[in-house]
């Protein structure tokens, strides 16, 4: 989802904030990469959030949104961090 160094914490209250399932993990790499479903403007709040201003202490080079699509059903019932 995101190429950016966050505290994804802080991505989570966002994502749940927001009104966002889905979930988020930091990569090996140093990125982020996640997973985020919702009504398509509560999806476009969080994909602003993630481009422009991240949690305090982030640095953010690049965003990445990819594989984007319509779906019928919801396939999480919240946001969380995967480890």
């Amino acid at each position: 989802m995101t190429a950016l160094v966050l505290q994804i914490e802080y991505t989570e209250d966002e994502a749940r904030k927001i009104g966002v399932v889905g979930w988020v993990k930091n990569t090996s790499k140093g990125t982020v990469t996640g997973q985020v479903q919702g009504p398509e403007d509560k999806v476009n709040s969080m994909k602003s959030w993630l481009s422009n201003v991240g949690s305090p202490s982030s640095r953010i080079d690049r965003t990445n949104f990819s594989n984007e699509k319509t779906i019928s059903k919801l396939e999480y019932s919240n946001f969380c961090i995967r480890y």
